[in-house]
C-alpha cells in the first residue's frame, strides 16, 4: 500500500501549509483529499509535488506492506 504520510512531514519542514498548496500552487482540494486517504495519484502529480517541495519521491510517499499481502490474499 502506498502511504503519503511522509508528505505531511515534508510540508512541515518546508513550512508549506495545505492552504498554501491550494492558493499559491493551485493544488486542488480533491487531490489533497486523495492524498489524505492514500488514494492513487498520477506520476505527473507526484512530479508536481516534488517540484513544488523541491524534494525526492520518498519525501512524499512510502510503500507499506498491506496485511492482505502478508496473508497471501
Amino acid at each position: 500500500m502506498i502511504s503519503y504520510e511522509p508528505l505531511y512531514k515534508t510540508l512541515k519542514e518546508k513550512n508549506i501549509s495545505t492552504y498554501k498548496l491550494i492558493k499559491q500552487y493551485n493544488i486542488s482540494r480533491s487531490l489533497l483529499d486523495r492524498l489524505k486517504h492514500d488514494k492513487p495519484i498520477s506520476t505527473v502529480t507526484l512530479n508536481d509535488l516534488c517540484t513544488i517541495l523541491d524534494c525526492k519521491v520518498e519525501d512524499v510517499l512510502v510503500f507499506k506492506k498491506d496485511n492482505k499481502e502478508e496473508k497471501g490474499v
